[in-house]
């Protein structure tokens, strides 16, 4: 039986928690349905194509494919949340870009971009929340822990892949709304309040 694929997968895509790859919807079919990778691929591009000009978009990030607010109205769907928005400094914003754009990298090199130290609470909310993680020990003195960004970290951002960063001379500044860089707005399912504080 061949069943009709874009309303099932835009069911699935609307009912998941995260991003879902190709391989990942295929699982989701036997051999009955006539469903192959080729056609869930060309079902895909089909369904970001009859979104246009909607209030969502289908988009294709790190770690699959999602639905997801345009960020023309995310300040409405904000709205919606009644917790306490996350709040995040200015100095875990400037050591996430670093890191971002210079990977691998130890935190003894952040220090020396940014020209302050960095404290640990910093690197310990970006390594809860998985933007971040070890990637291994520079062979140097004292072997440092190299970090480097994660696919949750392109998921946040609506990324597919490092190359999508935008060129560092083309960021203008840290949006304080959505805790990203403002080449790099994306729509977020909950506000972000960002904090400007001294740098210690």
């Amino acid at each position: 039986m061949i069943i009709e694929l874009a309303p099932v997968l835009e069911a699935v895509l609307l009912a998941a928690d995260k991003p879902l790859s190709v391989e990942r919807l295929g699982e989701l079919f036997d051999e009955h349905d006539g469903v192959d990778k080729k056609r869930i691929r060309n079902t895909l591009r089909q369904l970001q194509e009859s979104h246009q000009g909607r209030g969502f978009q289908l988009v294709e990030v790190a770690s699959g494919f999602r639905f997801q607010v345009l960020q023309d109205y995310a300040l409405w769907v904000a709205r919606l949340w009644q917790e306490k928005p996350q709040r995040y400094s200015r100095a875990l914003l400037e050591t996430l870009s670093i890191i971002a754009y210079q990977q691998p990298i130890t935190r003894g090199e952040i220090e020396a971009i940014r020209g302050v130290g960095v404290s640990s609470p910093i690197i310990q909310t970006m390594l809860e929340r998985s933007w971040i993680r070890s990637v291994g020990h520079k062979e140097v003195p004292g072997r440092p822990e190299l970090f480097a960004t994660t696919k949750e970290f392109l998921d946040h951002f609506s990324l597919k892949q490092l190359s999508d960063l935008p060129a560092l001379d083309e960021l203008e500044s840290w949006d304080e709304t959505t805790m990203a860089p403002a080449k790099l707005k994306q729509p977020q399912q909950q506000e972000i309040e960002v904090v400007t504080e001294p740098i210690h």
